[in-house]
């Protein structure tokens, strides 16, 4: 009997440190008290999009890599790698490699915060192998990756700004919109504290969301990094009489795309159309596709564009005071 209550006991204990060691590892994600939420800010002048966010400053060092670890999360294989200035970067392999950093050029492109990364053409890691086409995503010493954040619960609910975002998924076909695939990261930025919501994952795009949202085994038809089948991807079906946007998308939580307004529409398509055709075939560039790839794809981007204008040019007359304020 003693000792049917000593296990009770002891197993109580366990459950209590558990809870408590849980409530610690989410206290270490919470960011500081009155950092400032940050999904996107104007954009003033043109913006390199070969080089991205990072700019030339954070370019790797690729003289010395050396290797740190394997990340075994997700479907892509990923290393942690330090190159020869010190910096960590996640090596990231396989087709998503390139669509991911085009996507991350044009949103930075556009105003959104994003994660820094490069295409590397050819990485050796040092008792890995060699490998071509590899996406590197910097792991700066002084931003702290916090917890994911989740499309329908944030400080920007109804915001153009996170409207556009969500358009932006449809315009890029990614099919893999899921919440874990957010991330909020703080940032120390003249002085001040931001949390920035970002998308820590594009990979999943520049192809086509297939026929149904079934579990990935079960998945039809839905591609990424293919420019021929994204060129050839729907985008808008139809306005709404109630002035709300049908939106070709098939991809996992698409009942995010119900509340669109052709206004907010009209948000997003007025920003897209300030990209440069330099910036444009940069963002590609920078994914080191080829040139003909690089001009289905700035095909591609284009038809959208034009798409997204005609259809919020030409209704928001008729729909006004018919749709829902915007934030």
């Amino acid at each position: 009997m003693n000792t049917t209550k000593g296990f009770r006991h002891f197993g109580m204990l366990m459950m209590i440190l558990s809870l408590i060691s849980i409530s610690g590892l989410a206290q270490k994600k919470t960011g500081q008290p009155g950092a400032r939420a940050v999904l996107w800010e104007p954009v003033n002048g043109e913006r390199d999009l070969l080089l991205g966010p990072g700019g030339a400053e954070m370019k790797p060092d690729l003289r010395k890599v050396t290797f740190v670890k394997e990340h075994t999360n997700g479907h892509n294989k990923k290393y942690e790698i330090k190159d020869a200035s010190g910096r960590t970067w996640i090596a990231k392999l396989g087709t998503e490699a390139q669509p991911e950093t085009s996507a991350v050029r044009i949103l930075y492109g556009l105003g959104y915060k994003t994660e820094i990364n490069y295409l590397v053409p050819h990485l050796t890691i040092p008792g890995i192998g060699r490998f071509e086409n590899v996406r590197l995503e910097a792991r700066p010493k002084d931003v702290k990756r916090l917890d994911e954040w989740k499309w329908r619960d944030n400080p920007f609910i109804g915001s153009n700004e996170l409207q556009g975002l969500k358009i932006m998924m449809v315009f890029f076909t990614n099919y893999d919109l899921l919440d874990l695939q957010n991330k909020v990261i703080e940032v120390h930025n003249n002085g001040t504290v931001e949390d920035q919501y970002i998308i820590s994952d594009l990979g999943a795009t520049f192809g086509k969301l297939g026929n149904n949202n079934l579990p990935v085994l079960f998945r039809l038809g839905r591609k990424s990094n293919d420019p021929a089948t994204w060129n050839e991807a729907g985008f808008i079906s139809k306005v709404k009489r109630n002035g709300y946007i049908d939106f070709d998308f098939k991809g996992k939580s698409r009942d995010l795309m119900n509340d669109i307004t052709v206004e907010q529409g009209r948000w997003l398509a007025d920003r897209l159309m300030q990209l440069t055709d330099r910036q444009i075939t940069d963002a590609f560039r920078a994914a080191n596709y080829e040139p003909d790839w690089v001009e289905i794809m700035k095909i591609g981007f284009k038809g959208r564009v034009k798409e997204l204008d005609e259809a919020t040019r030409m209704t928001r007359v008729s729909v006004a005071g018919l749709t829902k304020p915007t934030g």
